[in-house]
This record gives structure tokens, sequence and C-alpha cells, in this order.
């Protein structure tokens, strides 16, 4: 089968390889209907991340089950199904607080830039639609292994209430999926900070309400402007430098939540700075399992529409390409036809 390697920053290849197989009960493989670049899959691409050894690269999935292990009994052959990018088993206790992204048994998704995957902790993880979905929706459903997930679980976090104002910093995917949230979450008003007008255009066709422009103490004051120097109820950050999270405590009004989940790189938080600033924060790798089931019927029932965030449709052969537009910001988020 062809499946994708990252073998240094910048060098991501599209090889064959062998098709995996059941190593544990507990597994499933899966034919990929599609897959995609991830902005998180971009660290490691420019190098911010250490490239010891060949990666397996790839944590987005949607597709056909075609076997499963002994101890599976959620989903079966045939049944089409979404899983997260963060693996669980659904029964630990933090599972059952909601919180499937530190589950005792906690995997991370790797492997689904192929044509073929296997999913460990299926049973927990994968979630089966009741029959196959219309072709329109497989970008949709895809969104919903992880970029729609971390965008939700933005809002969640972020305690984004009905009537309330958010602030998404990031117009990147999960971003702009945060933007999808809050409004589906039922906030009035939605500011979302971005330069780029095609993200810009996305954006409000998400929800927003507002776009600023502006960064740094610029952004800060126009986003104050616009809130009456209050600043607003609910922030996510979708990024992961200083920058962008230096940016989301400045926006926040004292007792709001800023739910971040861009993973953090040089980010570093002053003790007596949030002490006084009276911010909440919560974030990390997103629940992603929490949210399936909502967010597919969501999908299902054509009431949102997360696969527009896939700007850039391109064959698995061509992933090195997908991977290099988003690197230059040619396209916001790459779907690799399988």
């Amino acid at each position: 089968m062809l499946g994708t390697k990252l073998y240094a920053p910048g060098d991501v290849r599209i090889e064959e390889m062998p098709e995996p197989v059941i190593l544990k009960p507990t597994d499933a493989i899966i034919k990929l209907a599609a897959t995609c670049v991830c902005g998180s899959d971009l660290w490691p691409y420019r190098g911010l991340n250490q490239v010891a050894a060949p990666m397996h690269m790839g944590h987005e999935y949607c597709g056909t089950v075609i076997e499963v292990g002994a101890a599976v009994t959620s989903v079966k052959p045939g049944q089409f199904v979404v899983g997260s990018f963060c693996l669980s088993d659904n029964t630990c206790p933090h599972c059952r607080f909601g919180f499937h992204s530190s589950c005792v048994q906690r995997e991370f998704m790797t492997g689904a830039q192929s044509q073929i995957a296997r999913v460990p902790l299926a049973d927990g993880s994968l979630v089966a639609l009741d029959h196959a979905p219309e072709e329109d929706l497989i970008p949709s459903l895809l969104a919903a292994s992880d970029v729609l997930g971390t965008g939700w679980y933005a809002a969640d976090a972020a305690r984004v209430q009905p009537g309330s104002t958010a602030v998404v910093v990031g117009d990147g995917a999960v971003g702009l999926m945060g933007v999808l949230a809050a409004r589906q979450m039922g906030a009035a008003r939605v500011i979302a900070m971005s330069r780029h007008k095609a993200r810009q255009e996305l954006a409000l066709e998400y929800g927003a309400t507002d776009i600023v422009a502006e960064r740094g103490e610029d952004g800060v004051a126009r986003i104050k402007e616009l809130t009456d120097q209050i600043g607003a109820d609910a922030v996510l950050e979708c990024v992961g430098t200083a920058e962008s999270m230096k940016q989301a405590l400045a926006v926040a009004r004292p007792g709001s939540m800023i739910g971040y989940v861009g993973v953090p790189h040089g980010v570093e938080f002053d003790g007596q700075q949030l002490f006084y600033s009276q911010r909440g924060l919560l974030g990390g790798p997103a629940p992603v399992r929490r949210f399936l089931p909502h967010l597919l019927d969501l999908i299902l029932t054509r009431k949102i529409n997360p696969g527009k965030v896939f700007d850039l449709h391109i064959p698995l052969a061509d992933v090195a390409q997908g991977y290099k537009a988003m690197d230059e910001r040619r396209a916001i988020k790459t779907l690799l036809r399988v």
C-alpha cells in the first residue's frame, strides 16, 4: 500500500509499505476514505520538533472497517467509522469524566496518511455510522476526527455561552472550526483574528461577526474598542506560539476562560500576572471522542459543513505538495484523496 513518511524537515515522501495487521485484540484495520495534513504535522516538517528517525505520518482518518481484533465488539467489518486522533478506551475514570485525551491507556494515532491504517483501542476510539455516508460528506466527517473536534473543545474549554462575545486567535483550520463551534454554542459575537482574505471569508461564512487583522498591541486595542474596553467573555487560542498566547491573555476579560488547543511552542506563563489577571486557562489535546456523536449528527443532518476548511484536494501520492502548500500558507488544509 501507499503510506507517508517524514524523513527530515521538509522531506516527506510517499512510499510503498506493508499493509498494517492486527497486533492486539483491541485493534481494527480500516480502509481510508480520505486523510489529510494537519497543522501540527508542520511542526516536525518545519524542524520545530525533532525528527530522530523516519516518522509514519497522519492522525486524522475515516473509512471502512476491514478487520477487527478478537476483543473488539462495538464496530465490525463493513461499517464506516470516524475516530479520534487521540485514542482511548472510553471506560477509564478520565474517559468517563469526559477527558478521553487523558485516558490511562492513551495512544496517539499514527500512520493515517496512507491507504490502510491500524486503529488501536478501536472500541473506545471509533464511532460507526448507521450506513455509508454520501460522498460529499466525507471531508466533513474527516474534519471531525481532529480539527473540528479540536476547535469545538477550544470553545467548550473557553466556556462559550449563549449571548457571549468570543475571540478566536488564529485563522488556521482549528481557528476556523473554533469560529464555527462558538456560533453553534450560541455566541452572539465572534471576533476572528485573521490577516488572510480567504480565511476571513470562510470565518464569516462560519459565523464570525467581526474580523480583526491587527496584531500585537494594535490587535488588543482593536478588540478592546469592539468590546467597550471590557474584553472577551471567552477566548479560543488556536495557534500555540508565545505571541498568540500573549494575545489571548490580553484580550480576555477578568473572570473569562481561555481555551487553548494550539500545541505550545515557546509559551511561558508569569504566575503573578495570571494571579492578578483573574483569567482561567484550560486546554491540551482535545477529547474529541467526547464530542464525536454530537458532531457526526450535526454533519449527517447537514447542519454544519466543516469540510469547507479543506481548500486543497489532491491525491495521496502528491502528499509532499500538500505539505508544501500548507507550509507556504497557500492552503488552509489539504485533503488527501485515497
